[in-house]
């Protein structure tokens, strides 16, 4: 299939994520004009931010057709599970990302513990309920430590593994209650996995998928992985948990399995599919879905690829991924969230940040912006999760250390990160030496 040479792509979202996105494409010889909606202060470098409001699908669209977009590219999961994509389509204008129908492997726990279970796919025993007391009753019958989540969207927050009996009860009223910001109509309760957590990523066009790397990320606020689950506090790729024959099992067991059960029940899967892991004694169980890139993994995934990333976007839309194939870089890769301080409780936003072009000059390193906007010529903070400082390296430990001396130069008293990114692979990089 021909494409004209060069092509207008608009990007929609205001992330790390997007900004890693965005930063692959504009090195693309494919891509002619890059826009990003709305965008953010690290965006604007690489692409024309566009004030739009991403859930306003009609308004996509007209700035689509006007400004003669070849490709959408969407970044989050709610405008996907909000049907941004069949909207797009349905216009005329070709989208990355799957179908709204396609979407609920990530907008609806249930519906994929269900799919699980129909396709022998390996998870956590679970149950599906609608009201607080027969949950409880399941609950102490199992006995802690156990999990419990919403059926929808809940930015990352919607998931509470209780380690006793009471705090799962807590979290039962708090979801039926409107605790995450609105009520859940359903909650699944599952049993607790034990092992290591990956994150896998596979590129799918409705038939075909096909893997791209590993990572594993770190979920809570404070270093040894404790405090509040947050949206991601830093990542690296590839996990070294994911060996050659891990990763062959992921794509046999789970993906594709998921990409078949998909296309028969006529909703077929374009897009990214991203598979939180739990690798146990019996080999790799899926946690959940997510249908986009993640964030933080995408940063370090993005500093990984070697080959363009256009035509694997294309490829999958077009339903091409059949003879495709993707190349990387042996390196390791590994990002530093710097969030607000308070987050993920209450920060201040619009406070300064300093020393971004010194990080910049260390070698390896590769600053991607989430939460900021430019006051003039000043960067300021403008989210909770505000900057990714990436970095290559020949090992873990080689990118930590160049991310964290990219770190200290940056001049922002109102920020954190964590100093501990990466820990498991070192220690196991470590072991091995």
């Amino acid at each position: 299939m021909l494409h004209k040479s060069r092509m207008n792509i608009l990007i929609l979202g205001s992330g790390g994520r997007e900004h890693a996105l965005a930063w692959k494409m504009a090195g693309s010889p494919l891509a002619d004009k890059l826009y990003c909606a709305p965008g953010n202060a690290g965006i604007a470098q690489e692409a024309e931010c566009v004030a739009l409001d991403v859930a306003d699908h009609a308004a996509v669209i007209a700035f689509a057709k006007a400004n003669k977009i070849d490709l959408v590219v969407v970044g989050p999961e709610v405008p996907l599970c909000a049907g941004i994509v069949d909207d797009l389509e349905a216009a005329g204008i070709k989208a990355f990302g799957p179908s709204k129908w396609a979407a609920r492997l990530e907008g609806s726990k249930g519906f994929t513990k269900d799919l699980c279970k129909a396709n022998k796919i390996p998870t956590a025993a679970y149950e599906r309920f609608k009201g607080a007391a027969a949950a409880k009753v399941y609950v102490r019958k199992q006995g802690a430590p156990i999990v419990v989540k919403a059926d929808g969207l809940a930015a990352g927050k919607g998931v509470v593994v209780a380690e006793t009996v009471q705090e799962a009860e807590a979290a039962i009223d708090m979801m039926f209650t409107g605790g995450l910001g609105q009520l859940a109509w359903e909650i699944v309760i599952e049993d607790c996995l034990i092992g290591e957590e990956a994150s896998f990523f596979a590129l799918c066009d409705g038939e075909t998928a096909i893997a791209l790397a590993s990572a594993q990320d770190h979920k809570r606020v404070g270093d040894g992985d404790k405090g509040p689950n947050t949206g991601g506090m830093g990542a690296y790729s590839p996990a070294p948990i994911m060996t050659p024959e891990l990763n062959k099992r992921v794509m046999d067991e789970i993906i594709q399995p998921t990409v078949r059960a998909m296309k028969a029940m006529g909703a077929p899967f374009k897009g990214v599919l991203f598979a939180g892991l739990m690798i146990t004694k019996s080999g790799p169980q899926l946690i959940e879905y997510n249908v986009r890139f993640g964030d933080p993994e995408t940063q370090v995934l993005m500093l990984r690829l070697m080959s363009d990333l256009v035509p694997a976007l294309m490829a999958a839309r077009d339903g091409q991924l059949k003879n495709f194939d993707l190349r990387w870089y042996p390196d390791a890769a590994l990002t530093v969230v710097m969030a607000a301080k308070g987050y993920p409780g209450n920060y201040e936003k619009g406070t300064l940040i300093e020393g971004l072009d010194a990080a910049a000059q260390v070698e390896g390193v590769e600053i991607f912006h989430a939460g900021t906007r430019s006051d003039g010529a000043r960067i300021v903070a403008n989210g909770g999760r505000v900057l990714n400082v990436c970095a290559r390296g020949k090992t873990v430990r080689e990118a930590q250390s160049r991310a964290y001396a990219a770190v200290d130069k940056i001049k922002w008293p109102d920020g954190f990160c964590r100093r501990d990114i990466g820990w498991q692979a070192i220690a196991r990089e470590s072991a091995r030496s």
